[in-house]
């Protein structure tokens, strides 16, 4: 298992860290701070309370620490996250900011949900080797984490290239195989179209089907005849055809293989019939 957690003790409020360190290093999965509450150590098997009572300082400590004052930081705010150093993952809640009908940023946060980003190297060593995949399943089951792993694997004989909007893939340190190439910080439409015309692979992988733009640009990869790894919030191929936003790649049957995940980490495979 891989994590960058010295990366993440380095956003976490100084006064929290000691503790932070010792409960939480080899289980915590996210450390949710709200103002006014206790922080939150949500661990693999149970959740574990601060005494002390969260700051909107300790939560303006957290961005600036992670942002950098970066101006791509500030573009992701606009979504509602931001991805700090090691790919740890940090959702924000506040103020909604709008300007002319779309929203621009969050104002005076008040909640943060930092998730914890670890590596699992052989997640995916009973996955398919071959065809395109979909991974789905709900949010904190592990679906970026087997994604990670089955990129590694295909690049052992292939080019895959993946387009990682929020940098949260392969973060510094993490290994991410011998062929694998990596455009950060593209939305993934735009990033399948630059990874078409200038890198050649053979594979394509993209983290989070979220809008029909990354539905389009996928079904224009699979029609210059590369293989696709992905993945898509749905509980089960069901929910997943069911989908108005995924209907154009549920008729279109372009994944040969579905991994549905569980809320345990574990996951079992499916084949699309064909037909």
């Amino acid at each position: 298992m891989m994590c960058a957690w010295d990366k993440l003790m380095e956003i976490i409020p100084p006064r929290m860290r000691e503790l932070v360190n010792r409960m939480g290093r080899d289980t915590m999965q996210e450390f949710r701070l709200r103002e006014s509450f206790p922080p939150e150590l949500v661990l693999q098997k149970s959740s574990y309370w601060l005494d002390d009572k969260c700051s909107r300082e300790d939560i303006a400590f957290c961005l600036q620490s992670a942002s950098r004052y970066s101006p791509w930081a500030a573009d992701s705010l606009k979504k509602g996250y931001l991805t700090a150093p090691g790919g740890h993952r940090i959702g924000v809640c506040g103020q909604a900011l709008y300007q002319k009908g779309q929203m621009m940023g969050i104002r005076e946060p008040n909640s943060l949900c930092i998730r914890v980003a670890r590596d699992f190297p052989g997640v995916g060593d009973r996955a398919p080797q071959e065809g395109s995949v979909l991974i789905l399943g709900a949010p904190g089951w592990g679906k970026t984490t087997l994604l990670r792993d089955l990129i590694r694997q295909r690049s052992r004989t292939q080019a895959v290239a993946v387009v990682d909007e929020r940098g949260e893939l392969f973060p510094e340190g993490f290994d991410r195989g011998g062929r694998t190439d990596i455009l950060r910080g593209c939305r993934k439409a735009e990033g399948v179209q630059q990874v078409l015309r200038t890198m050649g692979p053979a594979c394509i992988a993209v983290d989070e089907i979220t809008a029909g733009e990354d539905c389009a640009g996928l079904l224009q990869a699979v029609g210059c005849g590369v293989t696709l790894l992905a993945t898509a919030h749905a509980a089960s191929t069901e929910e997943f055809i069911r989908r108005p936003l995924y209907r154009s790649l549920a008729d279109k049957g372009i994944f040969q293989w579905f991994l549905i995940m569980h809320p345990d980490k574990s996951y079992r495979a499916e084949r699309r019939n064909a037909g």
